[in-house]
């Protein structure tokens, strides 16, 4: 796994964000802490976790997903298994493993209610033959490869449910890495590395950028 010295730095200047706010107290608790209020997760949010996925969730740099919108329980979910070191995509281990390492569970919990009661941003446009193409990708799956409708899981216009993430308006390069690390089996979900295992690149690419024009 190769990671650019620009992302190393990233991860660094984030990691340092961290790291003064736990010292200097801006951030109350932490694994060994006292929990973090409810009331306080907004100071963290958008002094901490805003400077890669922006102060309201809205990031505007595709290495980083948009967090505006998304159910809090898969934002918690996430956070606890990056806080284990369960989840082993690239990114997740190059920046998240050591964002989460000093979360307790009530700021998981407060961090998740704070970026899902934010308004997600508008959609993405992309090429109209490309977008058609992903859509049909995502309402009706690709029977000759054995993948399911994606909207079967994530729904019609792609906003999730109780069990699955929301999909509408994320980058497109983040959909494209975490389908990558699917199919590849370094995320270690198995429905999903089953529907992306016989995907091709491009398929991928035109349901990623139908999801990101979606509002």
């Amino acid at each position: 796994m190769k990671i650019s010295n620009r992302k190393i730095g990233i991860r660094h200047a984030a990691l340092a964000v961290l790291a003064a706010a736990f010292t200097f107290g801006s951030v109350p608790s932490g694994a060994q802490g006292a929990p973090t209020p409810p009331q306080q997760a907004p100071e963290l949010a958008i002094g901490v976790c805003g400077t890669c996925h922006g102060v309201t969730g809205n990031s505007i740099n595709p290495m980083f997903p948009r967090l505006a919108g998304q159910h809090a329980w898969y934002i918690e979910q996430q956070l606890k298994q990056f806080r284990a070191e369960s989840r082993g995509d690239p990114y997740a281990v190059a920046y998240m493993w050591g964002m989460a390492n000093q979360l307790s569970n009530a700021t998981i919990d407060a961090l998740a209610k704070y970026f899902s009661s934010q308004v997600p941003g508008p959609g993405t446009p992309h090429s109209a033959a490309i977008v058609a193409r992903g859509r049909k990708i995502f309402e009706q799956g690709i029977p000759a490869q054995g993948v399911p409708a994606c909207a079967a899981c994530h729904g019609p216009q792609a906003l999730g449910s109780a069990q699955f993430p929301r999909l509408a308006g994320q980058h497109a390069e983040y959909i494209m890495k975490q389908l990558q690390s699917f199919q590849d089996n370094m995320r270690k979900v198995a429905i999903m590395h089953g529907v992306a295992q016989t995907l091709h690149r491009s398929q991928m690419r035109a349901v990623a950028d139908y999801l990101e024009s979606l509002p």
